[in-house]
């Protein structure tokens, strides 16, 4: 069991620390065997039993359409995803992108798609993707290409889009498009897109080190009607990064979660682990090891729940989100390393925990900003203080 001391920071109250206690145990029984040889199937399977268990609402806003609270509490999203992130990787993966890729709908969809798409995430009985990258457009969301031009009362949508998760077992995509309204970011909009929408079709599946559904899409004279729009036209870019704002949080979380599992699982072998008379936990080097990891840890976890707290608080979070997901990733990637050190070969033997931790927490460092481009948000935002 991992440290849970952190439960009693005045950052969370008696509800967060009630609903972690209940998640872990519940995890403790249902995600045994999360991480399956088909990951489509498991995937799905991982989602309905989200679904029936509660955990989705936490991921959708609005109460009347399946929401656990009106507003997404960052919390209660960084809560679960470190637990499940300690538990399994993959269940953490479903349960972020249900949120992720409903998120637009619940911070800025119309009554209709509100009622006809959230109440079936947060039960799990849709799935849910956001679709915004491209080849050329990552981090760089205003260079996108992927087009939607206005026809008569449709859209017609055109173009590609790639490293789009639950890519290829999603029931509705979040699809970003140029609408052309303005040069750059402006001329953005949000569409939503039901898989089976003739002209959109699953153009490749791709494998990854760390394995969960993703896919490129492809856009072909894909025709949606206007009342598919998220918002208003040219929306598109404020849209996705408010979605982003709020669980971008909770990859820090995500990789605390792991970090967590790694320091048990090092603990657990420096312990046991018989060496030249003793245990491998009786060496100075490995004592200082462990000492870095927690220090890694609790540093990282200050930095998440401070964030996820003043955004609880209303306040712009663009710098303590950065800072968290930051420090927790490349923190989380340190403490995975040492926990496969301390294994040793048996570190590297596939489906190891830590061997799987460490594919796990690579794309953490990328996907949502990477660590790089982290740096510039908060460089930036200290620069807005100096001009101010």
């Amino acid at each position: 069991m991992a440290d849970t001391a952190y439960l009693d920071w005045p950052f969370l109250e008696d509800r967060h620390r009630q609903l972690a206690r209940e998640l872990d145990r519940w995890a403790q029984v249902n995600l045994a065997h999360a991480h399956g040889p088909d990951v489509d199937a498991e995937c799905r399977a991982l989602v309905r039993s989200l679904g029936a268990a509660g955990w989705l609402r936490h991921a959708v806003g609005g109460t009347s359409h399946g929401g656990a609270a009106e507003v997404i509490d960052t919390r209660s999203i960084c809560l679960i995803r470190e637990t499940l992130a300690r538990h399994a990787g993959l269940a953490d993966f479903a349960f972020a992108m249900q949120g992720l890729g409903s998120g637009a709908i619940s911070l800025a969809g119309s009554a209709e798609q509100r009622a006809a798409w959230l109440p079936k995430v947060a039960a799990g009985e849709a799935i849910s993707a956001f679709a915004l990258s491209e080849s050329e457009a990552g981090s760089d969301v205003a260079a996108l290409a992927c087009a939607a031009r206005a026809d008569g009362d449709h859209y017609v949508i055109d173009g590609e889009k790639t490293w789009i998760s639950n890519g290829g077992i999603a029931d509705v995509y979040v699809v970003f498009a140029r609408t052309g309204e303005a040069p750059g970011a402006r001329g953005i909009s949000a569409f939503i897109v039901p898989a089976g929408t003739p002209g959109f079709e699953i153009a490749e599946r791709i494998d990854v080190i760390a394995p969960h559904p993703l896919a490129r899409l492809r856009f072909t004279a894909c025709r949606v009607p206007a009342s598919a729009r998220i918002g208003a036209p040219d929306e598109g870019f404020k849209v996705a990064m408010r979605t982003l704002d709020v669980f971008r949080t909770s990859v820090a979380a995500a990789a605390l979660g792991f970090a967590r599992r790694a320091l048990d699982e090092g603990l657990q072998r420096a312990t046991t682990r018989r060496m030249f008379g003793g245990v491998l936990a009786d060496f100075q080097l490995t004592q200082a090891r462990l000492a870095q990891m927690a220090t890694t840890i609790d540093s990282a976890a200050l930095l998440t729940y401070r964030a996820a707290w003043q955004r609880d608080q209303g306040r712009n979070v663009t710098r303590e989100a950065a800072m968290a997901k930051m420090v927790a990733t490349e923190g989380a990637q340190q403490v995975i390393d040492a926990a496969v050190q301390l294994w040793g070969g048996l570190g590297v033997v596939s489906e190891q925990p830590v061997e799987r931790l460490y594919r796990e927490i690579r794309s953490l460092r990328i996907y949502e900003g990477a660590t790089e481009v982290q740096q510039l948000i908060i460089a930036r935002e200290l620069l807005k203080e100096v001009s101010a």
